[in-house]
């Protein structure tokens, strides 16, 4: 008498929900990992050190003039002006001292001309 037991366990094992998952994980990683370049910028902290890793000073006031280390400049001339400051140097960084008044289109002009000639910019803030 031959009995066959009924609790047989089937060794094959499905996968379709595990490549659903994965797929998933896949697609959400290619949509969130595809961000806009950005300016890099390096805050400093409100408390704590201050660098001296300073080439050249632009200042930004609130009736809008721009200033190059004390310097008055036109805005039409700021690349021509920083490249001629900051040839020959190493590591070119551009502290950016911007009053609270002035409009943000003002900063990122000057970090646009930093970032389209590899300069390191670093904006100043007042300590708390």
């Amino acid at each position: 008498m031959k009995l066959k037991g009924r609790n047989k366990v089937n060794p094959e094992f499905s996968m379709s929900s595990m490549t659903d998952i994965v797929f998933l994980l896949l697609v959400f990683f290619m949509i969130t990992s595809n961000s806009p370049n950005a300016l890099d910028l390096i805050l400093p902290k409100a408390k704590g050190k201050s660098t001296n890793t300073q080439n050249v000073s632009v200042s930004i006031d609130k009736n809008l003039n721009f200033f190059i280390d004390k310097r008055p400049i036109q805005i039409d001339n700021l690349d021509a002006e920083l490249k001629a400051a900051l040839t020959g140097v190493e590591n070119p960084t551009i502290i950016l001292r911007v009053e609270e008044s002035v409009p943000i289109e003002n900063a990122v002009t000057v970090m646009d001309v930093a970032n389209q000639n590899h300069y390191k910019v670093i904006l100043a803030v007042r300590p708390k």
